[in-house]
């Protein structure tokens, strides 16, 4: 199959395309010619040398990532830290990098929609909104339940849908009815007044910090879970945009990736 690596791309921009990126975000071709025939594309959440070495190993030139492997600006590229690795192996053996981060968060059927859906529950609207042009597009999901949920009824759903063997939680409210639920994958604790002003009964995020634990744990019920577990189901999201653009082309999820941060 001659498809190239714009081809992929193109796919993925269709679904979730760059202009929908926050402003201090750097979704997009990170590295590496888009022209050339795409062999194979290797799906991960973060891109590490690990990562560029198994995609060396099964003969595949692009990764598709959520995470940017690069964010923040690089004033060398010696090899000293992992970010500088991947950079170095990618360039030498021709390895193009793709990520869609907060284009993908704020696509309307992206990683807050996905999310809700795991959940078992239905998709209404964006929790905020991002252009008065594309009110379908937007930060955070707001969501109900077609039968009403009780808070360690939806705790289960929670750790059973993202793999998390554990969830911070503010206190379960007794004899609570949760029907409404706001979602933000990846660092939501900045839109928890918006999830208060949402109507819901209960928000599901990732990256809560202590006072806002404290100070609105009375207001809505938090569930924090993983980062990583927020957003693991972007590579089923890229998975299926290039399966259904492209049957039968060689697209495996990382065998290698692991969630960084262990539960002991």
């Amino acid at each position: 199959m001659n498809i190239t690596i714009d081809s992929i791309i193109g796919a993925i921009q269709k679904m979730a395309p760059v202009a929908l990126q926050e402003s201090y975000d750097n979704s997009g071709l990170q590295l590496g010619d888009s022209s050339r025939k795409c062999t194979g594309v290797l799906l991960c959440v973060d891109v590490t040398p690990t990562r560029v070495d198994e995609a060396v190993a099964r003969g595949y030139n692009l990764i598709v990532a959520h995470h940017p492997l690069l964010f923040h600006g690089l004033k060398q590229i010696t090899g000293a830290t992992p970010q500088q690795q991947a950079v170095i192996r990618a360039i030498e053996q021709g390895i193009a990098i793709y990520c869609a981060h907060t284009s993908l968060d704020n696509a309307p059927d992206g990683v807050n929609a996905w999310l809700a859906r795991d959940l078992g529950l239905d998709y209404l609207h964006p929790l905020m909104p991002i252009n008065a042009d594309m009110p379908e597009a937007g930060a955070g999901a707001v969501a109900i339940s077609a039968v009403p949920l009780t808070a360690m009824q939806l705790v289960e759903r929670v750790k059973k849908a993202c793999s998390s063997p554990v969830c911070r939680c503010t206190a379960p409210p007794e004899g609570a009815v949760i029907e409404q639920v706001a979602i933000c994958g990846g660092s939501g604790g900045s839109m928890i007044p918006d999830a208060i002003a949402s109507g819901a009964q209960a928000y599901v995020t990732s990256d809560v910090r202590y006072h806002d634990f404290l100070d609105y744990g009375d207001r809505i019920f938090i569930i924090d879970i993983g980062h990583f577990e927020s957003e693991s189901c972007t590579k089923r999201i890229f998975h299926h945009i290039i399966t259904q653009n492209f049957p039968n082309f060689a697209v495996n999820y990382s065998d290698s990736e692991k969630n960084p941060i262990n539960y002991i």
